[in-house]
C-alpha cells in the first residue's frame, strides 16, 4: 500500500469506497454523491385509533432505494426471529411458532421505524463492509430526520438487519432465565425456560409452555431493558396483551390456540360474502379482492393444517 493509500485508510477507514458504491449501483458517481432524497408526507389511520405518519419517496428517491435494497441489502441476513418483510417468511409463519401454548403475550414498539435511528444504521453499513464515506452515503439516502422513513423501500429490509442483535437477545432471553442471588446480588445461575420469541416490524411475541407468573413477569421486564438499550420503547399500557389457553390467543391476527386459524370473526364474514354472491349474484367486494380474501384463507388453513399433523 502506496502513501496516499495508507492516508485514505487512515481518514476514511477500512471497507469499500463511494466508487465502489457507484459502480454497484450503476450510476455516475458525482450524481451519486449529488443526490438527496425526497419524500411526500400524508397520514393514514391506524386500526388502534390515531394515525400513522408516512414518508413516500418521489419517483427518483424510491428507483434508486430499491437498487440499494435488491443490491446490496437483499442477501444479507436476518435473525431467524424476524418474520416481517422477508422471503419465506410471514404472518402465517410467524403465528405457527405460537401453536398450542400455555401462554402467549404480545408486545409493541412505539414508532419503530423512526426510532431505528441513523446512527445505528450508519454503523450497521460500516459493520458490513463499508468505509466512513460511503457509510454516510447510504445513511443518507435510507434516513430522513434521524430515522428510517416508513414508506421507504429500504426501510423495512433494514430494520432487520439492524435489529440482529436485538432479536438475538430476545431469543436467549426466552429460552432461559437468569436467576438471582440475594445474598451476594449476582446473578446465581440460569434456568431453561424453553419460551418462543418472534418479531413481525413492531410486533413482538412470546409463547410459553407452561404458565409460570414469575418467568413471563421477568420476560417482561428485560425485554423492555433490552429494547432500551436500543433506543426502543415499549407500549406497556396500551398494546401488552396476555393470553392463556382459555383465552382467544391471537398472533398477527391469527388464532393460534390450537393451530393457525383466521378468527371465526373473518371466517363468517368471508363466508356470508360467498354466500351473497351465489345467492344474489352480487358482493360487497370487487372479484380481485374475493379473488385475494381466498387465497389468503387457503394459505392460512393449509398451513395450519399442515401444522397441526406434524
Amino acid at each position: 500500500m502506496g502513501l496516499w493509500g495508507l492516508i485514505q485508510r487512515i481518514a476514511y477507514g477500512k471497507g469499500h469506497s463511494v466508487e465502489e458504491l457507484a459502480r454497484r449501483l450503476d450510476m455516475p458517481l458525482n450524481e451519486l454523491r449529488a443526490f438527496q432524497p425526497n419524500y411526500r408526507e400524508f397520514e393514514i389511520p391506524k386500526r388502534s385509533g390515531g394515525t400513522r405518519r408516512i414518508l413516500a419517496p418521489d419517483n427518483s428517491t424510491k428507483t434508486l432505494q430499491r437498487r440499494i435494497l435488491h443490491r446490496l441489502l437483499g442477501r444479507l441476513r436476518s435473525h431467524p426471529a424476524a418474520h416481517g418483510f422477508e422471503k419465506g417468511r410471514s404472518i402465517v409463519t410467524n403465528a405457527e411458532a405460537h401453536v398450542g401454548q400455555a401462554v402467549v403475550v404480545r408486545m409493541d414498539l412505539k414508532d419503530f421505524f423512526p426510532a431505528t435511528r441513523a446512527k445505528r444504521v450508519r454503523k450497521y453499513f460500516r459493520r458490513i463492509g463499508w468505509n466512513r464515506p460511503a457509510a454516510r452515503l447510504l445513511t443518507n439516502l435510507c434516513t430522513f430526520e434521524g430515522g428510517l422513513p416508513q414508506g421507504a423501500p429500504t426501510s423495512p429490509r433494514l430494520c432487520n438487519l439492524v435489529n440482529h442483535r436485538l432479536d438475538a437477545r430476545l431469543t436467549g432471553l426466552a429460552k432461559r432465565r437468569r436467576l438471582w442471588n440475594f445474598r451476594t446480588g449476582q446473578g446465581a445461575e440460569t434456568r431453561e425456560v424453553g419460551a418462543t420469541y418472534t418479531r413481525y416490524a413492531d410486533d413482538m411475541t412470546f409463547s410459553f409452555p407452561t404458565d409460570t407468573p414469575g418467568d413471563i413477569r421477568y420476560v417482561i421486564r428485560v425485554t423492555r431493558l433490552i429494547v432500551g438499550r436500543e433506543g426502543y420503547e415499549l407500549h406497556l399500557h396500551k398494546k401488552l396483551q396476555i393470553r392463556r389457553r382459555h383465552d382467544l390467543q391471537q398472533v398477527t391476527g391469527l388464532v393460534v390456540n390450537k393451530r393457525v386459524n383466521l378468527p371465526r370473526a373473518t371466517r363468517r364474514w368471508l363466508r356470508a360474502v360467498e354466500h351473497r354472491l351465489v345467492v344474489h349474484g352480487r358482493s360487497t367486494l370487487t372479484p380481485e379482492q374475493l379473488a385475494g380474501w381466498r387465497a389468503y384463507r387457503e394459505m392460512v388453513v393449509h398451513r395450519g393444517t399442515a401444522r397441526g399433523r406434524s
